[in-house]
């Protein structure tokens, strides 16, 4: 029987080993990133060793199987890039609108788990150690920019007229997209098919799916909308940014079913 952990990174290896569970995510098997020269297997960045990073990890009989990192506001990142909260999605959107008193905003990003345990308890895991972290350090509102899952503009300007059909755009938060760079002229990860995009230009969005990773976020774990898709270069990817108010956010008991979990900091 498989023994699930969940800590949150406090050694130089925890850390080490969120940095490999994302490479092998995002490089090796989704290959979303590109393998510089004499590089080392790890996808990482300068928010990774900041004070206020959290990276939550999951481990499957002490193997390192997923990972999730939170970043909290930074003072010294806000001062360096002139931003507000001092988090990475502020290098693509501009938040100076969302906030208020009493309301700590954290960044949900690098949410990945190994495809073998894609489809296990270990979600369940992930989440609880995401949230216990989260309450622990007076978080009210998670924002995050989801995997659309193409590099397509044309498909992510359907999935977004798609999400605000379905009604999942905040009612109460807006932001604005910053510039981006270009997306690939020809698009190697469509999502939609011509019939599809032909459907959407006539404004006929009802049948018109969104991608997994926005149902989920939209639907179990009630996020909503709040800007346009931006292209991540590095990802190769669109993303679509959200945000969720914890309080409105399931349990992991409510989503997953009544097993206990237990995080730990060592």
């Amino acid at each position: 029987m498989t023994t699930l952990t969940c800590h949150i990174a406090t050694t130089q290896q925890q850390l080490d080993d969120a940095l490999r569970v994302r490479w092998e995510v995002f490089a090796s098997e989704l290959e979303l990133l590109g393998r510089p020269a004499h590089s080392v297997p790890r996808e990482n960045n300068g928010f990774d060793t900041l004070a206020t990073t959290a990276h939550v990890i999951v481990y499957a009989d002490g193997m390192p199987v997923a990972t999730t990192r939170l970043l909290l506001p930074n003072p010294e990142v806000a001062r360096a890039t002139g931003g507000r909260l001092g988090i990475d999605l502020e290098n693509k959107v501009d938040l100076s609108d969302v906030g208020g008193p009493d309301m700590v905003f954290a960044e949900i990003t690098r949410f990945c788990i190994l495809k073998d345990w894609r489809h296990s308890a270990v979600l369940m895991w992930l989440h609880a150690g995401l949230r216990q972290e989260s309450h622990r350090r007076g978080v009210t509102h998670w924002v995050a920019s989801a995997n659309t899952e193409t590099d397509s503009a044309e498909d992510a300007r359907i999935l977004f007229q798609v999400a605000n059909h379905q009604g999942l755009m905040s009612t109460r938060w807006r932001a604005r997209t910053l510039a981006y760079p270009r997306s690939p002229e020809a698009p190697a990860a469509p999502l939609y098919t011509p019939e599809e995009r032909e459907r959407a230009r006539q404004g006929r969005f009802e049948g018109l799916r969104l991608p997994r990773v926005l149902s989920l976020f939209s639907g179990k774990m009630g996020a909503r909308f709040i800007a346009e898709p931006l292209y991540d270069a590095g990802f190769r990817r669109f993303s679509l940014p959200l945000i969720a108010a914890l309080h409105d956010v399931p349990s992991t008991r409510e989503l997953f079913g009544r097993m206990t979990v237990r995080t730990s900091r060592n």
